[in-house]
């Protein structure tokens, strides 16, 4: 079982099952935000989408982040049969962002600085294909950018593989249930958002400061 599905099953059952349903229903899922005139969209898949929705939350420009899967085949799909790695979905989330205010490219910096994109179907314990590190592109300007992102990200030497990030079109976003979406910020005491997720957007908030919309000490 990976680490965080049976941190998840110890948390249901510590709350009583509070976020269970009955057999023949299907929990409640997120809804997807209308874009605002003028904004913009961007999904992206980078391991845990926990640390992944806080991480995009804490940019200027950033109004909504919404916690899903995408990348498979599976309609509707829930967490427990995308954690079977059978759908072919990766957890991910979908950015609604201002582009006069943050462009497509700092959210890839973003992106890259929030999860290690050098480690295939895998994200530190989190081990699966639905782990996995995926640019989703919109139009060619956004797959061009993602290229040069990852060119850029090699080039550094930052980290000591080579980017395996799949660089795919986008096709559907499916919100991810309603207990999933603000994770981070409502269960800060959890062990796995502090040893874990809090690691990630803490690298994220020193390679995009400047960018934040709490810039300083951050603390949860």
């Amino acid at each position: 079982m990976k680490v965080r599905s049976m941190l998840m099953l110890i948390f249901a059952i510590s709350l009583g099952a509070a976020q269970a349903q009955g057999l023949n229903s299907r929990p409640n899922f997120a809804k997807l935000p209308t874009p605002q005139p003028g904004e913009a969209v961007a999904t992206f898949a980078g391991g845990c989408f926990w640390a992944q929705e806080e991480a995009f939350d804490q940019l200027k420009g950033v109004r909504e982040v919404i916690s899903g899967y995408s990348g498979g085949s599976l309609r509707n799909p829930s967490y427990e049969q995308v954690g079977t790695d059978e759908t072919g979905h990766a957890e991910a989330v979908q950015v609604y962002y201002d582009p006069n205010v943050i462009s497509y490219r700092d959210l890839l910096v973003a992106f890259f600085a929030s999860h290690d994109p050098t480690t295939l179907n895998r994200q530190g314990p989190d081990v699966g294909r639905d782990y996995r590190s995926m640019a989703f592109y919109r139009n060619p300007t956004e797959k061009k950018a993602i290229e040069d992102a990852i060119l850029v990200v090699n080039e550094s030497k930052h980290y000591p593989n080579k980017v395996v990030t799949e660089v795919v079109p986008f096709s559907v976003f499916y919100p991810a249930e309603n207990y999933h979406q603000n994770y981070f910020k409502l269960h800060p005491n959890q062990p796995y958002i502090r040893n874990v997720s809090l690691p990630k957007v803490e690298k994220m908030r020193k390679v995009m400061a400047g960018k934040l919309k709490k810039e300083g000490k951050f603390t949860i």
